[in-house]
């Protein structure tokens, strides 16, 4: 493979991958947050409705969790074309 066509290769997964990164972060931040909290009102975690916890408490877990699962998949991307830094 070219280095062109392995650049323009890289360049299109890792936009796949902030992609995909930024629906999972829509979707549980606005998702969970706001357009499903009446129905996941309904669920109690802790005493607390599960729809107002996503809003307080969750979507940080949810953003602590995607940021691992982009530096460990960025890592394994960077590996696969030879451009990460030893």
């Amino acid at each position: 493979m070219s280095t062109e066509n392995s650049s323009v290769a890289y360049w299109k997964e890792t936009i796949a991958l902030v992609r995909n990164m930024l629906i999972i972060w829509f979707v549980v931040s606005y998702g969970c947050g706001i357009l499903f909290a009446p129905a996941l009102n309904s669920i109690h975690l802790g005493g607390y409705p599960l729809g107002f916890w996503f809003a307080q408490q969750g979507s940080i877990y949810a953003f602590i969790a995607l940021i691992f699962y982009y530096a460990r998949a960025m890592g394994k991307l960077d590996e696969k074309y030879d451009v990460h830094e030893d």
